[in-house]
């Protein structure tokens, strides 16, 4: 009867930061699973979707999510609650492209970057890293870090057996497996904790895997030049395996 003509001073929209594609195993399930994350969205304001098509994986979603443990907290939701079996994507972040006219957009498929000589310069998201950790698994944990494109600040003592490492790094590099490592190398005892900085230029490629000469949107990733090649080769190798054998050639390629 009497709404107010803007919202409360304070609010803001959250913007996500980490992109993955959600798809039902069996198609028929679509119906299903466009109502639940309807209603997933009416008690969780910080999901994004829009509906995607993959020729591969049929009608899903493409979803915007805060971080990782918000990407896993959807997931069971959905599984838990609505009974769904799902795919989902290899997570990515939002790269933002630099015209040659100096204008900019943002992306988050790797499918809508333009081809090479069509824009100036593709920028990435960098947070600052913060490792709490005990004091003896700080070597370790300074050595699988430095392979991840990260820039070292400095290391603040808590008291005499904790610290805590600080990096600047790319969120690209924190989403594989970053946390995985670190709990690996640690025996579970280091925790991290990450917070947006800007989007800093870099060196970025954009890698595509074609089956039988067809590229496979689904599988097409970016990823820092350095790395592209041997990622390229892991994803292939994989690929070689989970692929049934045929009784003729099938080509997988990363180019």
């Amino acid at each position: 009867k009497n709404p107010s003509p803007s919202p409360l001073p304070g609010y803001k929209t959250i913007n996500p930061v980490v992109f993955a594609s959600v798809y039902c195993v069996d198609g028929a399930d679509y119906p299903h699973l466009k109502e639940a994350i309807e209603k997933l969205k009416l008690n969780d304001a910080s999901l994004s979707y829009e509906v995607e098509q993959s020729p591969a994986l049929g009608f899903g979603f493409r979803c915007g999510f805060l971080g990782l443990l918000h990407l896993d907290i959807v997931k069971e939701r959905l599984e838990r609650e609505y009974s769904l079996s799902l795919v989902i994507s290899s997570p990515t972040v939002r790269y933002k492209i630099i015209r040659h006219d100096e204008s900019e957009y943002y992306i988050e498929k790797t499918s809508d970057l333009p081809n090479r000589g069509e824009f100036k310069e593709i920028l990435e998201p960098w947070v600052s890293l913060e490792i709490f950790t005990p004091k003896d698994y700080m070597g370790v944990l300074m050595e699988s870090i430095q392979k991840k494109r990260a820039i070292y600040k400095n290391t603040e003592f808590i008291d005499e057996n904790r610290l805590i490492l600080k990096y600047e790094i790319p969120l690209a590099e924190v989403i594989i497996d970053l946390y995985d490592q670190i709990k690996s190398v640690s025996s579970g005892y280091a925790s991290m904790s990450y917070e947006f900085i800007d989007y800093r230029a870099g060196e970025l490629e954009k890698v595509d895997i074609l089956i039988s000469e067809e590229k496979v949107d689904a599988l097409s990733f970016i990823i820092h030049s350095s790395k592209s090649q041997s990622e390229g080769r892991r994803i292939t190798e994989k690929l070689k395996k989970l692929i049934p054998r045929q009784n003729f050639e099938v080509k997988i390629q990363a180019t």
